[in-house]
């Protein structure tokens, strides 16, 4: 069984009145990709700011590898942050010879290059660089000091489909170094592939957390059939069991897809626009509060 490399415990964050984190508690083991999911407000932002010692806790503990975190735990990990300023007029070469030399056993550069594929980019100015580029070199300067853990704030977000996906073969190949890493995204084909477990967050508290294939199979049996939604097809819908009326469409969870849609035809209901799928980490959080995770 792995043990837990960071630990919070009844962890609570207040801005005057605002209860941001309301005493929250989980372990993340080591060397997996552990995702913290949750819309806009949902604290995760500030749960992650605490356990990276950016912020302090109005009441609880982070610990690390069992052990109250110390001015030494910042030696030990990596933070990529959403928005950062990369030295200007410098190259990327340049830019990692400047960080590689604030620590005092940094991994090898030829590592990292290699690592975070910047081979060919190395003398391009940093002004210069693309979003995919750019990233690249921020999760090089994030893992140069080899860190046993690191934080990925939305490192994806703007990037087009192929850089996204260059980004999580860089995530994969640090995470079989046994790196663990911690991972926000709004993403949810992100999440599910790269995540050994997540946790999704809504009002400073912790909805659900596993892996997310359990977490599905406990909370959906079958696929969802999504209707849009304009008020006409209300009244033909009451009595399906499984029923979740959104913004613009109507979901129905069902574990018998041809039944349903007989019982649905039988109804009269106009299945025009109708979509099948298997539920996803989106229409987890959907169901358990209401709203997208994008929201």
């Amino acid at each position: 069984m792995m043990s837990d490399i960071i630990r919070i415990e009844g962890l609570s964050k207040r801005y005057g009145a605002v209860k941001a984190v309301d005493d929250i508690s989980f372990g993340i083991p080591e060397g997996i990709c552990f995702g913290l999911l949750g819309p806009n407000g949902a604290g995760k932002t500030t749960t992650i700011e605490i356990m990276e010692g950016i912020s302090a806790p109005s009441s609880g503990r982070v610990l690390f590898r069992g052990e109250p975190i110390t001015r030494d735990f910042k030696n030990r990990i990596g933070i990529q942050f959403q928005t950062t300023a990369l030295p200007e007029f410098i190259t990327v070469k340049e830019t990692l010879s400047l960080f590689s030399s604030f620590y005092e056993k940094p991994r090898p550069m030829a590592e990292v290059i290699k690592l975070c594929s910047l081979e060919d980019i190395l003398s391009r100015d940093n002004q210069k660089l693309s979003g995919g580029q750019r990233q690249r070199l921020l999760l090089a300067l994030a893992i140069i000091a080899k860190p046993e853990l690191v934080f990925l704030d939305e490192p994806t977000t703007g990037l087009d489909p192929q850089a996204r996906r260059n980004f999580w073969d860089l995530i994969t190949r640090i995470k079989a170094e046994r790196t663990t890493v911690v991972l926000t995204t709004h993403y949810m084909d992100e999440a599910q592939i790269l995540c050994d477990q997540v946790a999704i967050m809504d009002q400073g508290k912790i909805m659900a957390i596993d892996t997310p294939d359990r977490l599905l199979a406990k909370h959906f049996d079958g696929v969802l059939i999504r209707l849009p939604y304009d008020g006409c097809c209300q009244d033909e819908l009451e009595g399906f069991e499984g029923l979740v009326t959104l913004e613009d469409s109507i979901e129905l969870q069902t574990s018998n897809l041809d039944k349903s849609l007989k019982k649905l035809l039988a109804a009269k209901v106009n299945l025009e626009g109708l979509s099948i799928h298997k539920p996803n980490l989106e229409d987890l959080f959907i169901k358990l509060t209401g709203s997208s995770l994008r929201a």
